[in-house]
């Protein structure tokens, strides 16, 4: 039987750092943080700088979501956290019932500083899923970092390798399902992926309650203006 390091780099996917160690840091996670562009999309927008995301990954992070309650009988915290305004992801967030939006970060430490302040977390406890220069500064000090690469970042992707800025680069790109590889990858890690399709499959009594405690998430939405982060009512 293939192990999950073999399962995952036969399809293209690099760990930079080895398994075990990743899932020890994951032992520790308590939320997961993603970008959007680059992540849930492949960079486009349209005139309107409107963007887009697909059922496939939406499901990915739907089942890691649950994987986490079944291990620690909790939500995990759940956001998005963008250097930009993008209404689909205003949409996944409330649609997903995510715990945060974070828009127009530049400097997304800043969103990470205002999470944990809130959630009385650490960076180390964060999960970071990331594809460009913008996230870099996050990915150094979070817990567990998943890389989504481009062909077009060759150098940028050997710079998150020279520098451990990742413990895994997914073989698929942005906006090509790269998002449902990250998630099956650390649902894989914890250790009850069986487990998660079963009882999804099953809707089984488990996976009601955790969607009970999902549908009671309100989403909050924060946004960086003028130096200040402020809040974007929804």
């Amino acid at each position: 039987m293939l192990t999950i390091t073999q399962l995952f780099t036969q399809n293209g996917g690099c760990f930079i750092t080895p398994e075990v160690q990743i899932q020890e840091k994951l032992s520790k996670i308590k939320a997961f943080v993603f970008d959007w562009d680059g992540v849930f999309t492949n960079g486009s927008k349209d005139a309107n700088f409107n963007s887009s995301f697909n059922e496939v990954d939406s499901m990915g992070t739907n089942l890691l979501r649950f994987s986490y309650y079944l291990k620690h009988q909790a939500l995990p915290l759940t956001a998005i956290i963008s250097g930009e305004k993008n209404t689909a992801a205003f949409t996944f967030v409330e649609r997903e019932c995510f715990h945060y939006s974070f828009s127009k970060f530049t400097n997304k430490l800043e969103a990470v500083d205002k999470l944990c302040t809130i959630q009385k977390i650490e960076p180390h406890q964060i999960g970071f899923v990331f594809d460009d220069v913008l996230d870099l500064s996050l990915a150094e000090i979070c817990g567990v970092r998943v890389y989504i690469p481009r062909k077009a970042n060759t150098l940028l992707t050997q710079y998150v390798i020279q520098h451990k800025l990742a413990d895994y680069i997914t073989g698929c790109e942005g906006g090509n399902h790269a998002v449902r590889e990250a998630t099956e990858l650390l649902i894989s890690l914890q250790g009850n992926f069986e487990e998660v399709i079963t009882k999804r499959k099953n809707f089984d009594t488990d996976y009601n309650n955790y969607l009970s405690q999902r549908k009671n998430t309100t989403p909050q939405f924060f946004a960086s203006q003028n130096g200040q982060i402020v809040d974007m009512p929804r």
